[in-house]
């Protein structure tokens, strides 16, 4: 039965408003923080929540952070029941109480119309440092939780406007880089500007007008999902990803298994055969996994579903404890987001013969380093991810080739990553070459994205290079007869001639002024047969430089003059037969 008091124009409209709200957080955020981790690569999240802690509207960034944030705001809104004031302000980063990843450290503000809880801000960011063992958060070595970072259980920093300064020195007195307390600052600010513009909404529709719509909204929003379940036939389809190397045990290998559901209007996704948790730091939260799937479903449905809590009602998700995507306290966890790609694998692979359209080719897998140090040129101490050599080519699709060089599956994307001007003022090093490998891509009909090679010069004092990822031994796949993508390396060129690989999850301490750093990260896979791949593309790519003549010839039967460039019609019939 239709409710007469619904207006659909004016859902869609709270729908709109609320996703400009969050659009505007995030710009405060990009331009407010100082880390180049947010303000550049914008590895943050913001996002507007009820009063219950459902989600209202989310800006995604990044993917692997958006839906962390609901079930924290849900646990804090439960937690302190009946202690929530307006002006309060609350810190979370527990990655046993439904955060994600200790680094990502969230700020929330609960939000009133005359002194009713109606809905609150969020903002959580990948901050510079957390505490623990080593700079910058990340610890390869780790076996439990405290080797990794300052846990943060939901914590009220401000109450009724006015800062709990002992709870607040006692946090960053625990954080080894003053840029995180700024950064968290900025986090705040956000949330005041959502708590501004969501509380001006709701008083210019009135409370209970806006309640009605909104409830109306998750329902179009639960049904635009239910309708991308209903094209998928019914059946129980089974996939698997790789992890490879636990940090501890070489040659380690630990197997991602999904059992996906669909029933009519319903979708499961089951991982309870999913291997055990390891004794390191590889391993995924709960929160971390779900959001990996989550966004890796959302890439086979329409993009125009608005993100809300109608939106994630059709889907269920079971990861018991104890398996390596739900590691079981006090396990260390902070590589867990990187457990996004495999699990990503085994989701494709699963749906690949039932809707291939739908689906893309294998991602390369991250390998990411995180260098510290001292900034000589500054005089300070300085953290840098390296995003803009972190990951290569997305899979290709159906229709189009992969993305080149997009970044991670759960990030927000390579080139734009990382400006060069900005690596160099805020770390000591000297860039030499950053730009897309030849023959990175896996071939197809479509190819795979582009991977891309990075190398740079080390300068500064104490410099500590630590690696987290994978790749380096499964490439991205195929898809219909596309080939594979290439693997991921790191080595560093030492002054006096000599060369060291880390391994993929690695700490390399005390590494010379003037070492080289050179990387490489692989393709994506290519979807389709590559001799289907329309001649002029190949030759095109050829002129480029991101093909080779003689993977032109060998794989693709593509005939180019390997001093002219120029096609060999005659050669290039021959060789397609």
């Amino acid at each position: 039965m239709v409710d007469k008091e619904i207006d659909k124009v004016l859902v869609s409209i709270i729908g709109r408003a609320l996703k400009a709200i969050s659009d505007e957080m995030s710009l405060c955020m990009e331009k407010t923080t100082r880390s180049p981790i947010l303000c550049e690569a914008k590895d943050f999240v913001t996002g507007l929540y009820d009063a219950e802690g459902r989600m209202l509207e989310q800006t995604e960034n990044l993917p692997i952070l958006s839906f962390s944030l609901s079930p924290v705001c849900q646990h804090i809104a439960k937690v302190f029941r009946g202690e929530i004031y307006p002006g309060d302000v609350f810190f979370h980063n527990d990655v046993f109480s439904y955060g994600n990843q200790n680094n990502d450290v969230a700020a929330f503000k609960p939000i009133f119309v005359d002194e009713t809880l109606v809905g609150w801000s969020a903002a959580k960011g990948h901050m510079a440092d957390i505490g623990g063992a080593v700079r910058g958060g990340y610890n390869p070595n780790a076996t439990e939780v405290w080797q990794e970072a300052l846990r943060i259980p939901a914590v009220k920093v401000i109450e009724r406007g006015k800062l709990r300064r002992d709870v607040w020195n006692l946090i960053f007195a625990n954080i080894r880089l003053p840029i995180v307390e700024e950064d968290m600052r900025a986090e705040i600010g956000a949330c005041t500007v959502g708590e501004r513009r969501l509380s001006a909404l709701i008083n210019k529709y009135g409370l209970e007008r806006f309640e009605k719509h909104k409830q109306a909204l998750f329902e179009a929003s639960r049904r635009m999902m239910e309708a991308e379940i209903r094209a998928i036939p019914d059946g129980v389809y089974e996939g698997e990803g790789q992890v490879y190397f636990d940090g501890r045990t070489p040659g380690s290998k630990y197997t991602i298994r999904v059992k996906i559901t669909v029933k009519g209007e319903q979708i499961v996704f089951d991982y309870a055969n999913t291997d055990a948790q390891t004794t390191g730091f590889v391993n995924g939260t709960y929160t971390s996994s779900a959001s990996a799937t989550l966004l890796t479903f959302l890439q086979m449905v329409n993009p125009d579903i608005p993100h809300n809590h109608g939106m994630t009602e059709p889907i269920e998700i079971v990861i018991p404890e104890g398996c390596i995507l739900n590691a079981a306290y006090p396990a260390a966890t902070t590589f867990g987001n990187h457990l996004c790609p495999p699990n990503a694998d085994a989701i494709m692979r699963a749906l690949a013969p039932v809707v291939p359209a739908r689906v893309t080719a294998g991602w390369n897998n991250l390998l990411c380093s995180l260098s510290t140090g001292r900034n000589t040129r500054k005089d300070e101490p300085y953290v840098d991810i390296l995003f803009m050599g972190l990951k290569g080519g997305s899979g290709a699709m159906c229709d189009c080739d992969g993305y080149d060089h997009i970044g991670m599956i759960d990030a927000s994307g390579g080139l734009l990553d990382q400006d060069y001007e900005m690596f160099e003022q805020q770390t000591p090093h000297l860039l030499l070459k950053h730009e897309f490998l030849a023959d990175s891509a896996g071939p197809g009909k479509h190819r795979g994205g582009l991977g891309v090679e990075t190398i740079y010069r080390m300068g500064g004092e104490g410099t500590q290079i630590v690696t987290f990822g994978d790749g380096d031994v499964e490439p991205a796949f195929g898809l219909f007869g596309g080939g594979d993508g290439t693997l991921n390396f790191i080595e560093l060129r030492h002054p006096d001639g000599t060369t060291h690989r880390p391994t993929t999850k690695d700490i390399v301490p005390g590494v010379p002024v003037g070492t080289i750093y050179v990387q490489e990260a692989g393709g994506g896979g290519g979807y389709g047969e590559p001799r289907q791949r329309p001649v002029r593309k190949v030759l095109d790519e050829v002129r480029d430089g991101i093909t080779s003549v003689e993977a032109a010839r060998d794989v693709y039967g593509v005939a180019v003059h390997p001093d002219t460039l120029e096609l060999d019609e005659q050669e290039t019939a021959k060789l397609r037969g």
